[in-house]
């Protein structure tokens, strides 16, 4: 086996997680979406304060009290025979807090070994995994809630092994009719304890801020949310190697000079960084969610025939102790991610 594997399933990670640029940081399975009802809301949410324990994996102060004794168990068939899941249990201890662990991970599936000449050799595997644990507590008499997740991560991609750690940490603020919410997390503040092979360097984690804002109608079974991504980056547009080279030198192409329309420009940063998400909530048993990712769509779309890249919609059921989420994700063209989450409230079977 040889170096090269390594590097090409670190670019397949890369192509996968579209919102990192290639290169800049490992890990990158931790911002994968695995709740279905995330998912079907343009992939980004972090203000809905209610019941779902799913939620908190993106923003860990949204754990409140209602949460307590539920378990939540995600499968995600994604691409290429890849396939991901998350599992996540909360409870809520008196003077304490709120508590959960959960945890994620991602398998590449087995491959065929081979060294540089094509010589076939053993197969190989690759899996990462984050084991997550969480922590929130309700201050200004509940109005705020302050949460952090501590993740411990583990990626084994061939031979090479990497640990790593990483924190997130939020705040959410609900009305009292718990109408509007709003939230501001940062994620994955971390480091790698061990790089993949000696020589390697130490490689950055997929460090993001977020804002997000939800307002449910008071007389009408709507929700609207909106979440601004990557607040770290300004700049989110994607540049290739000759945008660059434009860049530095604006003659560079027959000595010729195309000025950008800079409000298009500015326009268009600003919807990369903003994910709109609506929720349908006629009664408490069923409800329907869809999204618009904007970035996705420019960044993975066919400009002959986008389709519905970037667009995402789901649906929602609540049975007795149960809950059932389905999302169905346009990631490309080419291919469809069906997301399914199962919410479980294990107190309602001691009653």
């Amino acid at each position: 086996m040889t170096r090269y594997y390594f590097i090409l399933l670190a670019m397949l990670t890369n192509m996968l997680v579209y919102s990192q640029k290639v290169g800049e940081s490992t890990y990158n399975f931790l911002t994968l979406t695995n709740s279905a009802r995330v998912a079907s809301m343009g992939g980004q949410n972090i203000t809905i304060y209610d019941d779902d324990l799913n939620l908190v994996y993106h923003n860990p102060s949204l754990l409140n009290g209602s949460m307590s004794d539920h378990l939540v168990l995600n499968y995600i068939p994604y691409i290429a025979d890849i396939g991901f899941g998350y599992f996540s249990y909360a409870r809520t201890i008196k003077k304490i807090g709120n508590l959960g662990t959960g945890v994620h991970y991602i398998d590449y599936g087995d491959f065929t070994g081979a060294d540089e000449y094509g010589n076939i050799q053993q197969d190989f595997s690759a899996r990462e995994i984050s084991v997550n644990f969480y922590y929130s507590h309700p201050i200004l008499d509940s109005l705020l809630n302050v949460g952090g997740t501590l993740k411990l991560i583990n990626s084994h991609l061939e031979s090479y092994n990497s640990f790593g750690i990483a924190f997130d940490a939020g705040v959410t603020y609900a009305s009292p009719d718990r109408l509007f919410s709003a939230a501001l997390v940062f994620k994955n503040i971390g480091t790698q304890l061990t790089k993949y092979y000696d020589d390697a360097g130490r490689e950055a984690l997929p460090f993001e801020i977020q804002l997000g804002l939800s307002q449910k109608l008071e007389h009408a079974p709507f929700r609207v949310s909106v979440t601004f991504q990557h607040l770290e980056t300004p700049d989110l547009r994607y540049k290739t190697e000759a945008d660059i080279l434009k860049e530095s030198d604006p003659s560079f192409f027959d000595g010729e000079t195309k000025q950008d329309n800079k409000f298009e420009s500015f326009v268009g940063n600003v919807m990369r960084h903003t994910v709109l998400g609506l929720e349908f909530i006629p009664n408490k048993y069923l409800s329907a969610q869809f999204g618009y990712n904007y970035r996705r769509r420019q960044e993975l779309k066919i400009p002959e025939k986008a389709g519905f890249v970037g667009f995402s919609w789901g649906l929602g059921l609540k049975l007795s102790n149960f809950t059932f989420n389905y999302g169905r994700v346009r990631y490309h063209l080419a291919d469809v991610s069906n997301h399914i989450s199962i919410g479980i409230n294990l107190s309602g079977f001691k009653k």
